[in-house]
């Protein structure tokens, strides 16, 4: 379980967006917005890479507060539109998260040939499509065992097949590990096959629940 307590996100003092209380169990969460409305802004401080008042925290006290280092290595980000430098390739990527986050080798030679990324492992980032990179950032995303993985706009530039495959890995990572997932898209999650826990929307600066579990 993931507890969000008093949390707020101001920029140069006017309010980004506020939540008093929030807790998440295991599942997928789907988090609505209008663009601008703070969905990515909500996304990087609960990853940590941006600070925010009041705390984030999990069932046994690891929290962002308190344990800032432990607390990031329970959480993985797949921003929306990933940027890695031009010269590294995904055999360079992978192996330094993968090794960071104790990353079993089945692990990832699974997420790789899954997703597709051993079709350019060696090739370096400035050759790849937006669609490449896409990939690159989900098996990313989910290298070691997370608690919880943030994914923004996971669905953009995926062929069909591979939102396919993403979302069986979604189902199948919640399953064996009881994570928290929250997803951002803006496209309809409904007609896909991923299950959606609980669907929340970012508006007049907070979270609001559009269908209680």
């Amino acid at each position: 379980m993931l507890k969000v307590i008093n949390f707020s996100k101001k920029f140069s003092g006017e309010l980004i967006i506020s939540i008093p209380s929030l807790e998440l169990k295991s599942g997928v969460y789907w988090i609505k917005g209008e663009n601008g409305a703070g969905k990515t802004t909500f996304f990087r401080s609960l990853a940590g890479l941006i600070p925010c008042e009041g705390n984030v925290e999990f069932q046994d006290g690891i929290s962002l507060k308190r344990f800032p280092i432990k607390y990031r290595e329970r959480v993985s980000y797949a921003e929306a539109e990933p940027l890695y430098p031009g010269f590294l390739t995904s055999n360079d990527l992978i192996h330094f998260v993968a090794d960071a986050r104790k990353s079993p080798r089945s692990q990832q030679r699974i997420l790789i040939k899954r997703f597709g990324v051993d079709q350019y492992f060696e090739k370096p980032c400035a050759t790849y499509s937006s669609g490449m990179l896409k990939k690159l950032s989900l098996v990313l995303a989910f290298l070691g065992a997370p608690k919880l993985i943030i994914l923004d706009e996971p669905l953009i530039t995926l062929d069909e097949r591979a939102q396919e495959i993403l979302i069986d890995i979604v189902d199948e990572y919640i399953r064996e590990h009881e994570a928290t997932i929250l997803v951002s898209s803006h496209q309809f999650l409904e007609n896909t096959k991923m299950r959606i826990h609980e669907t929340f929307v970012i508006k007049d600066k907070s979270l609001l629940t559009l269908n209680p579990s």
